[in-house]
């Protein structure tokens, strides 16, 4: 047998010998890893999930605007909310999830129970989620999920327009990200019932990534700039001067219930959506999540936000050679390996970074999530010490005492192993006086 025919042959035969393993494997959205940081696991409390749908009348139909009409129409969208759940709510559940292509549905597996009792007794500071273009509500449920074992009810949206069954017209997002925002936190403070009653609103946080990132900087302050509001493919009819800086309309949509800020490879600042006074706005604490190989937000341009932000304390974690999907999106559902047939690329690549695993970046994002948010909705002080951190994590020094304890050059980030913080970087920036 030649050398190329037992390649050939032993490729087959690994991939045949895989085929059961990939068949039976589980999507699941809540593995943690041995390595992973400390925060990143999961908290006390079992956890419920329920399907929400709301609807906000009178906005404007994008799809339908040109220069002559401007019609209005009632917006639908749907949320998957997570909450703490009464005690003794067994772990485990499952979700009916759209994969990328827009048409196969697969199953996620996690640890919520479906439409579970929630806690009483307890009111819980309210985190929104919102994923990019096109995505949706599931595409960050790993962090829906890890959060609400903590202490905080999280919903996640899909933005009618943007998801993987309904993309249209980009200027629908463009408007309604930190529209649809604002709305679900309206909403899910009016809520009734036993979910409504450990609904603490007034102490929100906001998690967006690319497209959602985008509209929670416009949400934290960010106006945008004349110019994003005449692109030719942008919204039409000028209608997003409803977000230009200094715009009475823009200043209404800032809202005193939002505590923090986290925008995860914001997209927008590439093509001119901000400038300084743009971002001077931002008036929340504000963390940033990015990959430093980013080629769709681009890397350089996500650092000029981070720059930008004067006005409020602000952190950039970087991840060294990621790209646009680094942090955010679930690990990949192994039926998005296959090529389809409405697609010019592989599924796999829409989830999945190239150099990081995404389990691995998945957990960073909710050690450094459940830091941040504990701080600014919750109070929890004592999380400023995962936030004050040596710049670049492989600068940092690991010096203790025999007995173990911290000496004081010790700079080594806390709450990761030895060795397990290689290739991250965390950047803050104070509020210029």
């Amino acid at each position: 047998m030649s050398k190329k025919t037992y390649a050939a042959g032993l490729g087959l035969a690994l991939t045949a010998a895989a085929l059961p393993l990939a068949s039976s494997a589980e999507n699941r959205i809540d593995r943690i890893r041995p390595d992973a940081p400390e925060l990143a696991a999961f908290g006390p409390y079992p956890i419920g999930v329920q399907t929400l749908e709301f609807i906000n009348p009178g906005q404007n139909d994008i799809l339908n605007t040109s220069t002559e009409a401007q019609p209005l129409y009632d917006r639908a969208l749907t949320v998957e909310v997570w909450y703490p759940a009464a005690t003794g709510t067994e772990p485990g559940g499952s979700y009916r999830a759209m994969l990328r292509d827009g048409k196969t549905e697969v199953t996620l597996h996690g640890r919520a129970a479906r439409d579970a009792a929630p806690a009483n007794g307890t009111r819980f500071p309210l985190v929104v989620i919102s994923h990019g273009y096109p995505g949706n509500r599931y595409l960050m449920s790993h962090l829906g999920e890890n959060l609400a074992t903590k202490g905080y009810v999280t919903v996640s949206i899909d933005h009618r327009d943007s998801t993987y069954s309904d993309q249209a017209a980009f200027g629908s997002t463009l408007l309604n990200r930190p529209i649809d925002q604002r709305f679900v936190i309206d909403q899910m403070e009016a809520l009734d019932g036993p979910l409504g009653a450990i609904v603490n609103a007034e102490q929100t946080g906001v998690i967006g990534y690319s497209m959602g990132g985008y509209g929670a900087l416009i949400f934290a302050g960010a106006g945008v700039t004349e110019a994003s509001t005449q692109y030719s493919w942008g919204t039409p009819a000028g209608l997003l001067a409803r977000h230009q800086a200094g715009s009475d309309s823009h200043a209404a949509l800032n809202d005193a219930r939002v505590k923090a800020v986290i925008a995860i490879g914001p997209w927008g600042m590439n093509t001119g959506f901000w400038d300084a006074t743009g971002l001077a706005g931002i008036n929340k604490p504000l963390m940033m999540m990015a990959g430093s190989a980013d080629d769709v937000s681009i890397y350089p341009a996500m650092r000029k936000i981070f720059e930008g932000a004067v006005n409020t304390t602000r952190h950039l974690l970087t991840f060294e050679a990621a790209n646009h999907n680094a942090a955010a999106p679930m690990p990949a559902p192994i039926e998005s390996w296959e090529p389809v047939d409405n697609l010019d690329f592989i599924p796999f690549e829409h989830y999945a970074d190239a150099v990081w695993d995404t389990n691995r970046m998945n957990n960073i994002t909710q050690h450094f999530a459940a830091a941040f948010m504990g701080l600014h909705l919750k109070g929890e002080t004592q999380n400023t010490s995962y936030l004050e951190l040596e710049p670049n994590a492989a600068d940092g020094v690991i010096s203790k005492d025999d007995a173990g304890k911290e000496l004081p050059d010790h700079t080594h980030w806390k709450g990761f192993a030895p060795r397990t913080a290689l290739g991250l970087r965390f950047e803050t920036l104070t509020a210029t006086p």
